[in-house]
């Protein structure tokens, strides 16, 4: 790092999650008065009315104890129940956002859905002047906005794609215009890939695999391809060809994309379904849509139950009611679809881009090589 002084957590940091009250999943609601901050992906996890008990000593950096997640707060804040930890700064030399940005620069090691304040409470934190403290939080901050700013790009374009969905097709869950209602079964074939057994591996026919986390909405994530042994049987079977939509049996239910042979030679776990549409009938761009509606409506609680851990067996998946309007209305939607994801391709690259040269910036900060 830096020709900077460094100082233990323990002297910048206080721990004040004892002081914050702990709201219960159960009990966020989508809209209220005051935040609700988590150890979540998303910046606020919900919200609550009453102000009772709202912590309001801001700003704070909360860290997520399993998830490893960094958030920096302003505004008064109540904290999710789960794995939440609300640290202070306080030492008088330490700009709140520096340090913010430093946490975000290091990685806390990933010891899996365990605690891991403990290896964060390791860290030695840098010490340069306010000033230099202050500079490096500004350059950090530019840099965050403008992936924020392609974050938002990306996102208006789904919203622009949902209400074209909504605009034609109608609620698929009510149907107000009456379009024909069929099985998937009907409409498509549909099967589970294979299951894992690591006893039975030999290492002879290895070939890559999608696995449940590689499929995102309408795209697919290569950053770990993994690779497992697919006999000619095997590759008969669980082979992917051009147009089939693989739809995510746990975890999000319904989450979906359509594959394009990104990948020679690329076949698929059980945690994943495919789907080969009857293309005179229903064709994959809007069975996709329809899944992600499906989703974002209900998450198929009414489908999988919540007994257990929620995933979306063969059998069920082949008996969802599915809202088939005439083929060429869908081709029409199609076409649109084509053109948004053109768009959200680009800013993709460009996001991606961001990220990077944001993850160069921050080490150069840290390791004083601008300031």
């Amino acid at each position: 790092m830096g020709k900077w002084e460094y100082i233990q957590f323990n002297d910048a940091i206080d721990d004040v999650t004892k002081y914050a009250t702990k709201i219960k999943k159960e009990e966020y609601l989508n809209q209220g008065d005051y935040q609700i901050i988590d150890q979540g992906k998303d910046s606020i996890g919900g919200y609550v009315c009453s102000p009772d008990g709202l912590y309001e000593d801001v700003p704070v950096i909360v860290f997520g104890d399993h998830t490893r997640v960094f958030k920096y707060v302003e505004s008064p804040l109540f904290i999710g129940a789960d794995g939440v930890k609300l640290l202070k700064v306080k030492h008088n030399d330490l700009n709140v956002r520096f340090v913010y940005y430093y946490f975000k620069s290091r990685r806390v090691i990933d010891t899996g859905y365990n605690r891991h304040f403990k290896w964060l409470k390791e860290f030695e934190i840098p010490l340069p002047p306010i000033l230099v403290q202050q500079q490096i939080a500004d350059v950090l901050d530019r840099a965050s906005a403008l992936i924020e700013k392609r974050k938002a790009q990306i996102e208006k374009l789904d919203l622009l794609a949902k209400s074209q969905f909504i605009e034609m097709f109608g609620d698929p869950v009510t149907n107000p215009k009456g379009w024909d209602i069929r099985r998937l079964s009907e409409i498509a074939t549909s099967r589970l890939g294979k299951m894992l057994d690591t006893k039975q591996q030999t290492g002879n026919y290895r070939y890559p695999y999608l696995a449940n986390f590689n499929v995102q909405w309408f795209r697919f994530d290569f950053s770990e391809l993994n690779e497992m042994d697919f006999n000619e049987a095997d590759r008969q079977e669980f082979e992917l060809k051009k147009g089939d939509l693989l739809v995510c049996e746990g975890g999000e239910v319904g989450r979906c994309a359509i594959w394009e042979e990104e990948v020679k030679e690329c076949y698929f776990q059980k945690a994943l379904h495919r789907i080969r549409c009857n293309k005179e009938i229903i064709i994959p761009k809007y069975l996709s849509r329809w899944f992600q509606f499906r989703s974002q409506y209900n998450k198929f609680e009414d489908i999988v139950g919540q007994a257990t851990i929620a995933h979306l067996p063969g059998v069920k998946l082949k008996k969802l009611q599915i809202m088939v309007p005439p083929i060429y209305i869908q081709n029409q939607f199609a076409d649109f679809i084509r053109q948004i994801e053109k768009q959200q391709s680009l800013l993709q690259q460009s996001l991606t881009q961001l990220k990077q040269n944001y993850k160069s910036l921050m080490q150069k900060c840290f390791w004083g090589e601008i300031f």
